[in-house]
């Protein structure tokens, strides 16, 4: 299930909400069942498309990787499965419990990440965008808590988008080691996201607060990085690809703070331990 990396994704679906505006309208009503909802659907979600990523991937792990759970036998491809289908249920039907919207989006994410799984993994172009695609839908998950903002902000998913898939091109050489071509593409495409962040921030009026949480977000990204590019080797690769997937927690507490709901923005804050503990005692990548 990638725990870890679950972790990033309630991240998404809650600067989701704080972009919708919904913290802001309900300040003094605020219901939490729907933001629970949510969060259960993105758990489901996510860990179906990990979980039914390593099945398609058995029997590659079985050479590249024996020691993840299949190829190494802790669990069986029919049981990983089965739990897989349970979580997409899981997600699909917390969502449905919420709005027709959510539930549709939900299913928009299960699909594209099974195409992934099955399909696209290995291209080089569409595998990355199409990863990236499940992270922009993720965001758009919780931003359709207000159904309406969803025409009004769907554009933002091209952001995760961009930035997932720099991390799925990263990801390619953690096996035999990749280029310094591909991890220079990365930094731009990085350097794009932070940008897009600060152009909402200072349209919004909240840059300070953005600000300090993008340079936490740009040191942790570029600081491995960097070491990967003048070593790119399979091992250094890797560590840049798990601070990637963390450090979004970062990315979207800096777009909480962006529009406004820095107090989102620092529970948001509080999952980056949870995930970085998490990450030590399972898979990132």
């Amino acid at each position: 299930m990638r725990p870890a990396n679950v972790v990033t994704s309630v991240a998404d679906v809650l600067a989701g909400i704080a972009i919708s505006g919904y913290f802001l309208l309900h300040q003094s009503d605020l219901q939490l069942l729907p933001i629970i909802l949510l969060c259960i659907s993105t758990v489901g979600l996510y860990s179906g498309g990990i979980i039914l990523n390593d099945v398609f991937d058995a029997e590659l792990d079985a050479k590249e990787r024996p020691e993840r759970p299949i190829p190494s036998g802790l669990i069986s491809k029919q049981a990983a499965t089965i739990f897989g289908g349970i979580c997409f249920f899981i997600g699909i039907f917390a969502a449905g419990l919420y709005s027709t919207e959510a539930q549709y989006l939900a299913v928009a994410i299960m699909v594209s990440c099974l195409i992934y799984d099955k399909f696209l993994k290995h291209s080089a172009i569409f595998g990355p965008v199409n990863m990236g695609l499940c992270r922009g839908l993720n965001l758009l998950l919780g931003i359709s808590i207000a159904p309406a903002s969803i025409l009004m902000w769907w554009y933002l998913a091209v952001i995760p988008i961009i930035y997932i898939a720099a991390i799925t091109m990263i990801s390619r050489g953690e096996v035999h080691g990749g280029s310094k071509k591909t991890l220079y593409f990365a930094v731009g495409l990085y350097a794009l996201v932070i940008g897009s962040v600060v152009y909402f921030a200072f349209a919004n009026n909240n840059l300070p607060l953005s600000l300090a949480f993008l340079a936490l977000f740009a040191f942790m990204i570029f600081r491995p990085l960097s070491r990967a590019i003048q070593n790119p080797v399979g091992p250094n690769i890797g560590k840049a690809v798990k601070a990637g997937v963390i450090a979004l927690i970062l990315l979207n507490a800096a777009w909480a703070s962006a529009f406004g709901v820095w107090q989102v923005a620092l529970i948001i804050i509080i999952l980056l331990p949870l995930s970085m503990w998490l990450s030590k005692a399972f898979a990132v990548t």
